[in-house]
């Protein structure tokens, strides 16, 4: 059975023949492997069972300096975080659009890879991916202080920001159907250690009918949703899976009582993640790390799993926990 097929069994909640995996690295930790592979190639090393596709937050056009711009006009200061950085400016300095041009959501570039990465890779189970989809992307532009006080004083300029990102989004996700994807996966965080950033209220009201409506193009053409949301959202769970999500990631143990979950959500949420990045990955022996990843793995023994790390692993993680990983998740097939 190819890895595309034991990811559709799995999320499908059928037994599949094993627990299939799929890992993230940030520059840093991708490094350390490409380091002791002795190859940039590392893919054939790992054996992920996901193909992500597209140009997940949007290329950055190089300003110098370690600052970057995105294709809606941010600039990302890269001396501390190398992979995405922090915002630097207020793009939307009023609430206001006025003034302001979105994005072409056809541009080549963001489709461009996709045929070359489908045939080097066919055998993984394929999603086109969009990072900062929402809440992300407002608060980009905006500032997220600024933003949450527009939640209370500019509502109707929340209202249009969010739906001319939906609208940018649906323009992205139907040209990305027409190629042969199994899924769309929607980046965007809206959880902190406890709890919601903005509280349930006022996600409902302003995020809730946005993702709605970019979940039912999925749907309509017969794809899968994937979610990314970092942070205690769990309590969003029942209103996602209604206007249809199917996979949550990156399912954090810091955060949530993933055997619980899994548990109280089988047959109904699937889920991506579940190996402690805060504790595990970069402070636990190999051991412990061999030891979680036969936890989670026998957790989803019937379905309605993906192995791997609550989040993309990050540069503090050692050599020796990374193989440990990547080699306990492999035994499954040996």
């Amino acid at each position: 059975m190819l890895p595309r097929d034991v990811v559709r069994e799995a999320i499908a909640f059928r037994r599949p023949p094993y627990v299939p995996w799929s890992f993230r690295f940030t520059k840093e930790a991708r490094e350390k492997l490409e380091h002791h592979f002795g190859t940039t190639e590392i893919d054939p090393f790992i054996g992920n069972h996901l193909l992500e596709l597209g140009s997940d937050i949007g290329f950055f056009t190089e300003l110098g300096n370690d600052r970057f711009r995105d294709v809606f006009g941010v600039v990302w200061d890269r001396t501390i975080d190398k992979d995405i950085g922090n915002v630097e400016g207020q793009v939307l300095a009023e609430p206001s659009l006025a003034g302001y041009r979105f994005p072409d959501p056809l541009d080549p570039r963001l489709f461009d890879d996709i045929p070359g990465r489908i045939a080097k890779f066919g055998d993984r189970y394929r999603l086109f991916c969009l990072g900062f989809s929402l809440f992300e992307r407002a608060w980009t532009l905006r500032g997220l202080e600024d933003l949450y006080m527009d939640f209370i004083d500019h509502p109707d300029f929340v209202h249009e920001l969010f739906n001319a990102i939906t609208e940018y989004n649906i323009t992205q996700v139907e040209k990305a159907l027409e190629y042969d994807i199994d899924a769309v996966y929607f980046g965007d965080d809206w959880g902190q250690q406890k709890g919601l950033l903005m509280g349930y209220e006022l996600w409902k009201e302003f995020i809730h009918p946005h993702l709605k409506r970019m979940y039912q193009v999925v749907q309509d053409a017969g794809k899968t949703v994937f979610i990314h949301s970092c942070g205690d959202v769990d309590e969003l769970f029942d209103d996602l899976i209604s206007i249809g999500l199917r996979v949550f990631n990156p399912f954090q143990p810091e955060v949530m009582d993933v055997a619980g979950i899994m548990e109280q959500y089988q047959g109904r949420l699937a889920f991506w993640g579940g190996i402690s990045t805060q504790r595990t990955m970069p402070y636990g022996t190999p051991g412990e790390v061999r030891r979680e990843v036969r936890k989670m793995r026998d957790l989803g023994r019937d379905g309605g799993y993906i192995l791997s790390p609550s989040h993309a692993l990050e540069g503090d993680v050692p050599l020796e926990n990374l193989l440990a990983l990547i080699e306990e998740a492999r035994t499954a097939i040996q």
